[in-house]
């Protein structure tokens, strides 16, 4: 078996740097969501109210809501964070940028076949497959 197409070292920097790029957004995005679920509500708990009535119901739920959002939010980006690190790894272990489902056995569904389109890795540095191989992966067809 030939050895498979790999992308150079100088555009595995470039890829590289754009993660890392990436991975600092996804912290700072991190910090402002925790400072989010931390803080939202505090205006309502730290509020001593002249009344029974003065803190509304919808206030707290509206509070309860923010407060979900964010964990949500939160969670979506620790699972991006996740797939970041594992580019990296991907990256320091030679595989980073070609496609999964075409390694063993090139399927030429794209120019580039097995690699990954550049254009592609730009766009979404956590790639594991190719565009064409990925809709039909969500088809049902691999």
């Amino acid at each position: 078996m030939a050895t498979p197409k790999k992308y150079t070292k100088s555009k595995l920097n470039k890829f590289r740097k754009l993660i890392q790029k990436e991975i600092d957004i996804v912290h700072q995005d991190m910090d402002e969501l925790k400072e989010g679920v931390l803080d939202s509500g505090k205006t309502s708990e730290s509020y001593v109210p002249d009344s029974v009535y003065s803190v509304h119901m919808a206030d707290a739920g509206t509070d309860a809501h923010e407060k979900e959002k964010n964990f949500q939010l939160m969670v979506r980006e620790n699972s991006y964070y996740q797939n970041l690190v594992s580019a990296l790894k991907r990256i320091d272990n030679g595989t980073y940028g070609i496609c999964k489902q075409c390694i063993e056995e090139p399927k030429n569904l794209c120019s580039t076949c097995p690699l990954i389109p550049e254009d592609r890795l730009m766009a979404v540095p956590i790639a594991t497959m190719c565009v064409e191989c990925k809709e039909k992966e969500k088809m049902g067809l691999l």
